[in-house]
């Protein structure tokens, strides 16, 4: 059967094939060790799992969810609370994930031909999300010696003729995160242009060190109106499974927004949203994700170490989310296994299928040099998986 063009233009997720070859080989009984996932490995809390159930039980299995106004009232609270942005409940939508929380801006906000900002390294769905709104994805680099972010003049060199800029920090796949000052520098670049934001910040609570979290609309009052914040339950509370995002902004965004998933999704799963109320009300919530950030925190620390003890290997400490990015070209134009390393796809098939561990490689998120790896496992798991990659490359 022949399908559209505009889907066989469309690569499959680079992460998502990782993950789920590294699944089959684990099925098989090999010993892999996974760095591929973006989630965390952390169950769900209990209590949000409670409040699910309970509302299955009490038949919300409808349409319309019964939390489906306290769920946007919560969320309009935490932005007021934590992120100092001022919403009303309309002005807040629930998606199916923040991808698709993404997927929706894209098709809501692109005509075909439309232009849109995307830094380098980037999260692999972004310029297939733009494609296929019939939108062009203009990559921005941001190398590594400029520890992966843009600079203000970039956004001035590239504004023109384009809509918007995709933001995302702490960022998939760098683990970086910009300051206040850094983020503050961009936003006074972005009111010099016409550019409306996609500030993607589900990695938001996972932040480590000395690094402060903003949201992008915060930094100045004129950015709200040019705006929408991107953001979701998945990372910071153990939920991926769930799918469950949101998205706040302007109200024509929003309304056009709501009529697309009147003929998409409709709203997500009604018990689920049960779940994502608790998880916003219930006090146990930010003890719990805190105790997970601190995690996370050693994790990072830990791995990046390791990585960079590697002869050839460069990582950035990572101030975000649960990845890493090291820098692995000093080994390109070797051969490993029988198999002349080229890039970080011929890297990352050679360290599943001879070296048991699966990376993904950096070529779909926009830098070649380098391969991702998720600390979303345990100490244990980073280490043996480390010790086999030395060994891979030693």
């Amino acid at each position: 059967m022949k399908l559209s063009k505009r889907i066989s233009s469309v690569p499959p997720s680079a992460t998502i094939a990782i993950t789920m070859r590294a699944k089959e080989l684990q099925n098989s009984g090999m010993d892999v060790v996974s760095f591929g996932a973006g989630e965390p490995d952390f169950d769900t809390p209990q209590f949000i799992k409670d409040a699910a159930v309970a509302a299955l039980q009490d038949g919300d299995t409808k349409y319309g969810p019964k939390s489906a106004a306290a769920l946007r009232e919560a969320i309009a609270a935490k932005l007021q609370t934590e992120n100092n942005l001022t919403y009303t409940p309309n002005d807040v939508v629930v998606t199916v994930g923040a991808k698709h929380a993404i997927e929706l801006l894209c098709q809501v906000l692109l005509d075909p031909g439309d232009k849109v900002l995307v830094p380098a390294p980037y999260w692999v769905s972004y310029p297939e999300m733009i494609k296929l709104a019939g939108g062009e994805a203009v990559i921005i680099p941001a190398s590594g010696e400029n520890g992966f972010k843009i600079t203000p003049e970039q956004i001035r060199q590239n504004a023109a003729g384009a809509k918007a800029i995709i933001l995302n920090s702490p960022s998939n796949p760098t683990g970086v995160t910009y300051t206040p000052e850094e983020l503050t520098a961009l936003g006074q670049a972005v009111l010099e242009t016409d550019l409306i934001v996609i500030s993607d910040e589900i990695y938001e609570k996972l932040i480590y060190g000395d690094t402060k979290f903003t949201s992008f609309a915060a930094l100045d009052p004129r950015l709200p109106e040019r705006t929408i914040t991107v953001n979701g339950l998945s990372k910071s509370f153990a939920m991926t499974g769930w799918r469950l995002g949101w998205l706040a902004g302007p109200s024509d965004v929003i309304g056009g927004v709501k009529r697309l998933m009147s003929h998409q999704t409709t709203n997500p799963v009604s018990f689920a949203q049960a779940g994502a109320l608790a998880a916003y009300t219930d006090p146990r919530g930010a003890e719990i994700v805190e105790q997970m950030r601190q995690e996370f925190e050693k994790r990072g620390i830990h791995i990046a170490q390791r990585l960079n003890a590697i002869e050839g290997v460069q990582c950035i400490q990572p101030t975000g989310a649960f990845y890493v990015f090291p820098d692995i070209s000093a080994h390109f134009g070797r051969t490993l296994h029988g198999v002349e390393i080229t890039g970080s796809m011929d890297l990352a098939k050679v360290a599943l299928e001879s070296a048991k561990i699966a990376v993904v490689p950096g070529a779909p998120f926009g830098e070649d040099k380098c391969i991702r790896l998720s600390f979303a496992t345990s100490m244990d798991q980073i280490d043996k998986g480390v010790d086999r990659l030395a060994e891979l490359l030693g």
